[in-house]
């Protein structure tokens, strides 16, 4: 063999290298894990009775550690859920044909109903499933939490289908792909990396609502579960600034331990679905990830799992190859669309004769126009919000998503800021207001940004990091001016991101109307004018005509503003922007 092939190294060469040290840190993390789930899991089925229910919990700090892994572990099954949901939603309204016309709206609408709306309805049902069991007011919890969740991570997941590169497509046709191939081999992963941030963004939209998923007052009941949000909520009922103030520590403790052991390892390893031609000189890294390649598990966890991989994909090709008709005969067509519309329209009409006798026999008409003049004055601080938000995130986004040094450096922080549930800062901003003699009622702006802004803040940097880096080298060659350089190829290329973390900031801050135009520390309950402030009152009183007219304004102004406003650069983004 000669000198010039001997030079070659072989691919075993390439590989990293393995250490047993490795394999111990990954075993015994992983039995930790296990029996934390286990540990923390058996206190979600235990004896309850609803009539009997505690409407309180220890506040001994040393309740706290535990406390918060209930909590984690809630969000966590909450996450998964919304991933699965992500995948079937989002992929069967941009596969589906007319399936958009019909899901889209249903997520604008699912967006738009606050968390208390969800809770109101499904409690019940919830603890109607589990007799006896406190495993019903968990479920009611996590869903909850789900709805904080599920809809940021469809739109972005959907907004990537759609806008998929041609040529994957085209691809997939002539390898003749199976619709499940398809799925996890192309789909999945030219979304990825829009899904993971937007994951973590959901995973920290979720935490904003966890005292209101775990500390519950419906229908003049309470119900309370262990949890770091159940705690804050009872400290901050007993004015307790001092528990607070470590409920507050322990959080910030677990955010970044989160962030160090799960979402850092997961958002470098996204790195390998950027579709580009050139590769980042300064790649991400994650201490985390590298031990799990250093080890040896995750290759012996591949030779135990990947023979199954042939035969699912051999089974799952009944549901037919992922290719669609190029042609449809047009009667046929008008006669499937003519079907499809007398059917909605039929639904549609039905829902609506019903909830307008419900309103017409109960809480009147006058009540709807009061709901929805105060829907305005909440809509006034959703637009303020999102106006100052995105002339202040954009740029940070932008100067985090194209710096991979700053974005080390900067990504703990931003996820600390952005999972930090903001309203366990709400009893000493509430402390503030009522010292000061201070209003809410440009204070709820403040508020309701702690928990809306990190949506633009994120989609903005995951949109500039999938920037291709030719296209950075090819303006930094050219060296344009700083204003063309924003105008031609930054703003161009992060604004489909832009929009959807716009769409879900507006539906975030409408949520957080309802936490933050009515708030309290100890004896005191400020109150600011808003659709918030009546849905929340409305449910803790268990008024459910008023229940419903709120749901219902705050469903018409966010899907009426995401139609008529919304929904138009969303397509301008597809059509003109998408790379």
């Amino acid at each position: 063999m000669s000198s010039a092939l001997r030079s070659y190294p072989s691919r075993g060469a390439l590989d990293r290298p393995r250490s047993r040290w490795a394999d111990v840190a990954v075993f015994v993390g992983a039995a930790i894990l296990i029996w934390a789930i286990v540990k923390v899991s058996a206190g979600m089925h235990v004896p309850f009775d609803e009539n009997a229910a505690p409407t309180t919990i220890s506040t001994d700090p040393a309740e706290l550690p535990y406390y918060a892994a209930r909590s984690l572990l809630r969000m966590m099954i909450a996450l998964g859920a919304s991933i699965i949901f992500t995948f079937v939603f989002a992929t069967a309204a941009a596969r589906l044909p007319r399936a958009d016309k019909v899901l889209l709206p249903i997520l604008d609408i699912l967006q738009s109903v606050p968390i208390l709306g969800f809770l109101s309805v499904t409690i019940t049902g919830f603890i109607a499933l589990f007799p006896g069991s406190s495993l019903g007011l968990e479920c009611a919890s996590i869903f909850a939490i789900f709805t904080s969740q599920a809809w940021n991570m469809a739109f972005a997941f959907h907004h990537s289908l759609v806008s998929q590169p041609r040529e994957l497509d085209e691809a997939s046709r002539n390898l003749r792909l199976s619709r499940w191939q398809r799925f996890w081999r192309v789909d999945v992963p030219s979304g990825m990396f829009p899904l993971v941030w937007n994951a973590m963004m959901s995973f920290g939209g979720g935490w904003f609502f966890v005292s209101a998923s775990e500390a519950i007052s419906v229908d003049n009941r309470s119900y309370v579960l262990p949890g770091i949000g159940s705690y804050v909520a009872v400290a901050t009922a007993d004015g307790d600034e001092s528990k607070v103030a470590l409920a507050i520590v322990v959080m910030i403790v677990m955010v970044i331990g989160l962030n160090i052991v799960f979402w850092r390892p997961i958002t470098v390893w996204a790195e390998r679905f950027r579709m580009e031609d050139t590769e980042s000189a300064d790649a991400p890294r994650s201490l985390m990830l590298d031990l799990l390649r250093r080890s040896h598990i995750p290759e012996l966890l591949g030779r135990v799992f990947g023979p199954l991989v042939y035969p699912i994909d051999r089974f799952m090709r009944v549901f037919g190859l992922a290719e669609h008709p190029l042609y449809v005969p047009p009667v046929r067509r008008r006669a499937a669309d003519a079907v499809f519309t007398i059917v909605v329209a039929a639904a549609l009409a039905a829902g609506t004769v019903a909830m307008v006798r419900y309103i017409e026999g109960s809480a009147g008409f006058g009540e709807v126009a009061h709901a929805l003049g105060l829907g305005l004055i909440t809509l006034g601080r959703v637009v303020v919000l999102l106006i100052f938000a995105t002339a202040v995130w954009v740029p940070v986004g932008v100067w985090i998503g194209l710096n991979p040094r700053v974005s080390r450096l900067a990504q703990p922080i931003v996820q600390v800021l952005a999972s930090f549930p903001a309203n366990f800062l709400f009893p000493l901003v509430t402390g503030v207001l009522v010292a000061t003699g201070a209003s809410l009622q440009w204070a709820a702006i403040l508020l309701m940004a702690l928990g809306a802004q990190w949506y633009i803040l994120f989609n903005v940097i995951a949109g500039a990091a999938a920037v291709p880096t030719d296209l950075r080298e090819a303006a930094a060659n050219l060296r344009l001016p700083r204003r063309l350089w924003w105008r031609t190829l930054i703003l161009p290329a992060i604004f489909p991101s832009f929009v959807t973390g716009a769409i879900t900031a507006a539906g975030g801050a409408w949520n957080a109307s309802i936490v933050a135009e009515i708030v309290q520390w100890k004896d005191t309950t400020l109150t600011a004018t808003g659709l918030g402030a009546y849905i929340a009152e409305a449910t803790r009183d268990g008024d459910w005509p008023r229940i419903l007219i709120g749901v219902l304004a705050m469903s018409a102004f966010v899907v009426g503003i995401n139609r008529l406003f919304w929904r138009r650069l969303y397509a301008l983004a597809q059509r003109r922007y998408s790379l």
